[in-house]
């Protein structure tokens, strides 16, 4: 299933949410008003609010909360976005220029804190304090998230763990969180929240791993981004350091190379090397026992179309091409 088709199950409530996201971001200043459209309308797939509605639906949830949280959970990720073009020095996303390329890198910035104060003021309305904890609580972990990955850059000896708590912590949180917004707003019982929770950990930890995947495997328009940004970036995500820790020496000095200089002259050579070791295969099976956790996690939830549709999410983030 698409995520169009998915969207289709919570229409109404995902109409609302692009509304007061519109209606949120305009502002009497140019630039936050330019800036602000052109991330919210470049074509994201806006999982996690989708994340948010589906989970409120699949636990019976009938107020209106869910709304404003899920748009809370996107500008929090608009915002992070933002901040992540600039640290990365990122050239393109989602098939278009960066807001970094185009207005520099403190606007950027500038802009990305607006968001955040957008989300924090969508988070504070809902006077719903365990929610609140959480968010804050997700919010401090990204941050970590992101330090230890900026800290881990043209690391070498990172090992597989060290990867996976970076991943954990940079994208799946929010997932997590997303996922059990829906059952602490149901008043749902603890162990059903606490599923949720596990539900979209693993999604997220699948959904980082393609996404891993993807920056060897994708060409530039179907990716929407430059390929092999990770390794000029320095990053030593999944399928590098598998291959790193399973070629052979020759291949393993040219991943070493490179990931010290940040140069793609060698770039053609170290997507031959990830292919010879498989790496992609391995990465890809590794996000689909994620994704199996993720499915194991929602047998407390009622049968519905709802939670058809949390399934549908799951299988999508690994069978995707971008």
């Amino acid at each position: 299933m698409t995520i169009d088709r998915l969207k289709t199950l919570v229409n109404d409530d995902f109409d609302a949410v692009n509304d007061l996201i519109i209606t949120k971001i305009h502002s009497e200043i140019g630039l936050v008003d330019n800036l602000s459209h052109h991330i919210v309308d470049s074509g994201g797939k806006r999982l996690r609010p989708l994340l948010v509605l589906l989970s409120s639906r699949a636990c019976q949830y009938e107020g209106t909360q869910h709304i404003d949280l899920a748009a809370m959970v996107e500008f929090f990720h608009t915002a992070t976005l933002l901040h992540d073009d600039v640290v990365d020095e990122s050239s393109l996303r989602r098939g278009q220029q960066t807001a970094n390329e185009i207005w520099g890198s403190k606007a950027s910035i500038l802009v990305g804190d607006y968001l955040f104060t957008q989300s924090i003021q969508l988070l504070i309305q809902t006077k719903d304090w365990p929610i609140l904890n959480l968010l804050a609580d997700t919010s401090h972990r990204i941050t970590c998230g992101e330090l230890k990955q900026l800290t881990n850059r043209h690391n070498l000896t990172l090992t597989l763990d060290d990867y996976l708590d970076i991943i954990h912590a940079k994208t799946a949180i929010l997932f997590a969180a997303s996922a059990a917004i829906g059952p602490m707003l149901a008043k749902a019982p603890e162990t059903l929240e606490k599923k949720m929770y596990a539900y979209g950990l693993h999604l997220g930890n699948a959904f980082q791993l393609i996404d891993d995947a993807l920056d060897y495997c994708a060409d530039v328009q179907t990716l929407g981004k430059n390929i092999g940004d990770d390794l000029a970036e320095g990053k030593v995500t999944m399928p590098l350091l598998y291959a790193l820790q399973n070629g052979s020496q020759a291949q393993q000095a040219i991943i070493s190379q490179t990931l010290k200089e940040g140069n793609l002259a060698l770039l053609p050579d170290i997507l031959q090397i990830i292919e010879e070791t498989r790496a992609i295969a391995y990465t890809k099976d590794f996000a689909n026992r994620q994704k199996d956790k993720a499915l194991a996690s929602l047998t407390l939830l009622a049968d519905s179309p709802f939670k058809q549709g949390l399934i549908d999410l799951a299988l999508f983030a690994v069978a995707r091409s971008h």
